[in-house]
C-alpha cells in the first residue's frame, strides 16, 4: 500500500502531477521558437518580389514616399512604402493601382 488505505486516490493525484509536467514540456517546446534577441538583416528585394503588390510610384526618398503613402491612406487606398533594390517604392494592390496613380499624379 503506497498511499495508505486508499491507493486509488494516491495514483489519481500522482497522475495529475504527471499531466501538468507533460503539458509544461509541450508548452515550453511550442513557445521556444526564436531565441535570438538580435534583429536579423532586412532582405531587400526587387519590385517583382512583393507578390500581389504593384508599384504605384517611385519617390526620391522615404520622406517623400511617406507623404505619398499618407495621401493614399486618406482616400482609402492601402499602401506600403518599401525599400527595393532600385530605391523606395509605393506599393498597392493591383485593383487599386489605377486609382492610386491618378491620386498621386493629381496631388503633385
Amino acid at each position: 500500500m503506497l498511499g495508505g488505505i486508499n491507493n486509488q486516490l494516491f495514483f489519481k493525484s500522482l497522475s495529475g502531477f504527471l499531466v501538468v509536467a507533460v503539458l509544461a514540456l509541450i508548452l515550453r517546446w511550442a513557445f521556444s521558437g526564436n531565441k535570438s534577441l538580435i534583429e536579423k538583416n532586412k532582405k531587400i528585394g526587387f519590385e517583382e518580389d512583393y507578390g500581389l503588390l504593384k508599384v504605384a510610384s517611385s519617390p526620391k526618398n522615404h520622406i517623400e514616399g511617406e507623404i505619398m503613402r499618407q495621401k493614399l491612406l486618406a482616400v482609402g487606398i492601402k499602401a506600403t512604402l518599401s525599400q527595393t533594390r532600385t530605391g523606395p517604392k509605393i506599393l498597392v494592390f493591383e485593383e487599386d493601382l489605377k486609382i492610386a496613380k491618378a491620386t498621386l499624379s493629381s496631388n503633385n
